[in-house]
């Protein structure tokens, strides 16, 4: 068994770790071969090996699993699921706003907070290597027609950015800015958290030049957690916000927006027209649910696991790492120049049984989450800064 493992790690090493620049297959045979290989389904993963690629890859509890059994449901595109009805009800009342709407994914859910706020050919400012930016395969310009102006660094902004960076309407050449776009807490730059009281300036500022904002809040109960803070006091300045409940929530699919009832009203046109108007959705609303109920309490653990990662991998002279400011689940840290490059560190952890993921050519991401525990993070850093240090 361990021969076999090895060698579909080694075969992972060859396809799986390899940066969006220096693709190992054309476009046509590459997802079979991650799927045949695994890296598109973990049904077959060795039960000791330690998965910190994204928060995502996590499995529903038995408890979870016996709630989603037990949901009762009915047709969503009525309005007569009752559990899909609770779930939105709930995340309203918990970000202080007068609806919400379930969608399939985070990605939908960004995309038709874009639909709504924007028209074709509007400015969308966002914080340098958004989500919306660099992780939705080009989904803004294809179905909202819009346009990004990057600002800021480091995941984060502040008024006079945005200040700088808007547009006004009825300008001779340049595109009206319609959106300000806050993630939080921000996947590239680190699980950082958005400062809330920046944020409250920028939407306060927005309102006054009659620009909307929007939170992407697809970790925003991370964001709460490590700054002590309640989603409501985050979510409060922003026209609309979306959660996601299938990253540390634990849930298996599912993201949920919240505004005011005319807002919501208009995203439920654009998520039929996206494609994501469902049936018997209860289901996953249940899972939801559970995991509202379940796992916010012990967000603080993932943090702390992912301090502990950080505080290990640091002590690698190859490594660019402050572990002070891993705030959150998400840890990712530079390479130097003069040790392993990403590939080959994702590689090497790979082949000792911790999966990680190369952010770019010298950039390693690993989340921790709520299927991996403090004894198996605690290992994955010891590993993780082996393959690090391993000599060529």
């Amino acid at each position: 068994m361990q021969r076999v493992v090895r060698e579909r790690l080694s075969s992972l090493t060859a396809v799986c770790s390899t940066t969006w620049n220096e693709p190992a297959l054309d476009a046509g045979a590459r997802e079979p071969a991650l799927r045949s290989l695994g890296c598109l389904g973990r049904y077959d993963w060795p039960v000791d090996v330690i998965d910190l690629r994204s928060d995502t890859v996590t499995r529903p509890s038995p408890g979870m699993r016996e709630a989603m059994a037990r949901a009762e449901v009915g047709d969503d595109q009525f309005g007569e699921d009752p559990t899909i009805n609770r779930l939105q009800d709930r995340v309203a009342d918990l970000l202080g706003k007068e609806a919400a709407l379930w969608l399939p994914t985070g990605t939908m859910a960004n995309q038709v907070a874009l639909r709504v706020f924007t028209r074709p050919g509007d400015d969308v400012v966002v914080s340098r290597e958004s989500h919306a930016v660099w992780h939705e395969t080009g989904a803004a310009g294809a179905n909202a027609g819009v346009q990004f102006s990057e600002v800021g660094s480091g995941g984060t902004f502040t008024v006079a950015d945005f200040v700088a960076a808007r547009k006004p309407r009825g300008h001779l050449l340049y595109p009206p800015t319609t959106l300000v776009e806050v993630e939080d807490t921000h996947n590239r730059a680190g699980g950082v958290v958005f400062p809330p009281d920046e944020a409250a300036a920028i939407c306060a500022e927005a309102r006054a030049s009659g620009v909307a904002s929007y939170l992407d809040g697809a970790r925003l109960f991370n964001a709460a957690v490590a700054g002590n803070r309640t989603v409501m006091e985050l979510a409060a300045p922003f026209d609309m916000v979306s959660i996601a409940l299938s990253k540390g929530l634990g849930a298996p699919g599912g993201s949920v927006l919240a505004g005011s009832r005319d807002q919501i009203d208009a995203a439920v046109r654009y998520r039929r027209m996206s494609g994501g108007a469902m049936r018997q959705v209860g289901i996953f609303a249940a899972a939801g649910l559970y995991a509202l109920d379940t796992n916010l309490e012990r967000l603080a653990e993932d943090h702390a696991k992912a301090k502990g990662i950080a505080e290990r991998v640091a002590q690698s002279e190859h490594v660019l790492l402050d572990p002070a400011t891993v705030r959150t689940n998400i840890i990712v840290f530079r390479l130097a120049d003069d040790g392993p490059d990403a590939p080959t560190v994702v590689g090497r952890a790979r082949e000792l049984g911790v999966l990680v993921f190369a952010f770019g050519p010298r950039t390693v991401r690993a989340v921790t989450h709520l299927d991996v525990s403090a004894e198996a993070c605690a290992k994955a850093g010891d590993l993780l800064l082996d393959a690090i240090e391993r000599p060529d």
